[in-house]
């Protein structure tokens, strides 16, 4: 499996790129202390910052021993008090497994600490596995409530509660702005029909990413909350200064990635990491990182130009895949050297 790379624009006749955040997916690696990895994750954010990326987003995972924000709110606070400008949020909150009330009373308390500063990312998924979704006390019929639930956290934000005699103190009056997080067609629907912000999961789900981007421009209904469509697309990117430092990253990432989904806890030798690899399961996994883009500054930048230009996208959000934190770091400096100051 290799990353979707597509032929290199020559840099003087690229064309000038479309916003660019972060979606940090607050990895704790291996033995590492979780406090630690927090502590990467608010270094990423503020280079980020001063890179100029638009946004970092954290998403809500559970019972996930290797991904530190599963209490995504307290994370954004953490992070968003620790840097000054670059918006934060979820990518997203899964709303299912919260009241909306709740969401609204959280993020309304973000708001009002950094105004004009907060994002909120919605998401339908559980976040997690079966058995974690009774822990979680999420009930099975859930899911089919979202639309309703995303319209009753709207009213509570924007101060017009849709349940009579009950508002989010803090929360109501923030609008905080909602995004509609997907990897199929029903959220590209969802978004285009509230008139929301759509953003694409399609660094780990690639297969719909075309077609739920052309839903969701051929279908979007403008509101108050937003006058026009806005989609945003994920990928994966591994920068480095020299070619082969970008391939041995890479190959360190799909490796960890084949381990992380399909090792299920035991200690892998090589050479049955190996095995995995090459195997149907292996393959699948790799798959998910279809929407990847490997190489110098220049080779990324001609293939994060072509991506957005495919799928019309209004703004990009990447993860630094690399595996260690220092490449990471990195990733994020040349990317805002090369690409966001182009």
């Amino acid at each position: 499996m290799t990353a979707d790379v597509r032929p290199v624009v020559p840099p003087e006749t690229a064309p000038a790129g479309v916003p660019l955040s972060l979606l940090d997916l607050a990895t704790v690696r291996g033995d590492q202390r979780i406090g630690e990895a927090l502590g990467q994750s608010v270094e990423l954010a503020q280079t980020a910052e001063a890179q100029g990326f638009t946004r970092v987003w954290y998403a809500e995972h559970h019972n996930m021993p290797g991904i530190a924000s599963s209490a995504t709110a307290v994370l954004l606070a953490h992070v968003a008090a620790h840097t000054e400008r670059i918006r934060v949020g979820s990518g997203g909150v899964m709303l299912p497994n919260h009241s909306p009330l709740v969401v609204a009373e959280q993020f309304g308390t973000l708001a009002e600490l950094h105004p004009g500063r907060v994002d909120l990312g919605l998401g339908r998924a559980p976040g997690t596995d079966q058995r974690t979704l009774q822990a979680l006390r999420r009930s099975p019929e859930a899911a089919d409530r979202f639309p309703q639930d995303v319209l009753e956290l709207q009213g509570y934000l924007r101060g017009e509660s849709r349940m009579p005699g009950i508002d989010a103190y803090p929360g109501r009056g923030t609008d905080v702005p909602l995004w509609i997080l997907g990897s199929s067609a029903f959220g590209a629907n969802l978004a285009a029909q509230l008139g929301l912000g759509y953003a694409f999961a399609s660094h780990f789900a690639p297969q719909m990413l075309e077609h739920a981007a052309r839903l969701y421009r051929e279908h979007f209904t403008p509101t108050d909350a937003l006058d026009a469509p806005h989609f945003i697309a994920a990928a994966n990117v591994v920068v480095a200064d020299t070619d082969e430092e970008a391939q041995r990253l890479w190959e360190a990432t799909r490796r960890s990635r084949v381990r992380m989904f399909l090792g299920r806890g035991r200690h892998l030798t090589e050479d049955e990491l190996d095995m995995l690899m090459d195997s149907p399961a292996g393959e699948q996994v790799l798959g998910m990182l279809r929407h990847t883009a490997v190489g110098t500054p220049d080779v990324v930048r001609a293939w994060l130009d072509d991506f957005a230009a495919r799928v019309e996208a209004d703004e990009l959000i990447v993860t630094a895949a690399a595996v260690d934190h220092p490449a990471r770091v990195r990733t994020l400096e040349l990317l805002g050297e090369h690409v966001i100051r182009r």
